[in-house]
């Protein structure tokens, strides 16, 4: 099995361990870092989807939130795109659901019932505002859709590290370090995909 893990910038970057996969089934990780925003994350992803075909694709990083705490986990298989939402009077679809291929080959069932709904746009968000979902980013989903469109299945688990309208970027910068430790904990004590 191979699992590509993505992530934005570098102090997002966590070494993942998959122990108790499937069997005997070997897993090999790839990690590709894709750098801010809805293209480059595009752009690198379906690079890497067509150069090295992986099963599965995990986005794991970092998130705002409205309404939960710092330190919550999210797993994330539905995805709002709020850029489109501002259009979606025109008939502009900017929601996405990702779990029924997960679901079709058997992965990440066991994370069940950490789930949230992940809202991506092309702006960090500084001030409190109406946000549809439970954290925010500025990738998941359009590293989602690109997996959709290739078959591939997907996930994103996030750390949010900031509660949006509080001094959103300097908790962001100051979480890191907590965010790379409870994400690569949450990945030991889950076990594999």
């Amino acid at each position: 099995m191979k699992i590509l893990v993505t992530y934005a910038v570098q102090g997002e970057f966590v070494e993942l361990k998959f122990p108790g996969m499937r069997g005997n089934d070997e897993v090999q990780v790839g990690y590709l870092r894709t750098g801010i925003g809805k293209v480059k994350s595009a752009y690198y992803l379906t690079d890497a989807l067509n150069r090295l075909q992986p099963d599965l694709v995990i986005n794991i990083g970092t998130a705002g939130t409205v309404g939960h705490r710092v330190g919550d986990i999210f797993v994330c298989r539905r995805f709002v795109d709020r850029d489109l939402q501002k259009v979606r009077g025109l008939g502009m679809d900017c929601r996405l659901d990702v779990s029924g291929l997960l679901e079709e080959k058997g992965y990440c069932l066991h994370w069940q019932g950490m789930d949230g709904v992940c809202n991506t746009g092309d702006s960090f968000l500084t001030e409190l505002t109406d946000v549809e979902g439970d954290v925010v980013d500025m990738e998941a989903y359009a590293q989602a859709w690109v997996c959709r469109a290739k078959g591939v299945p997907f996930v994103a688990v996030k750390y949010v590290t900031d509660v949006i309208g509080l001094n959103s970027v300097q908790h962001w910068e100051d979480k890191l370090s907590d965010a790379r430790r409870a994400l690569e904990a949450f990945f030991e004590r889950t076990g594999g995909v």
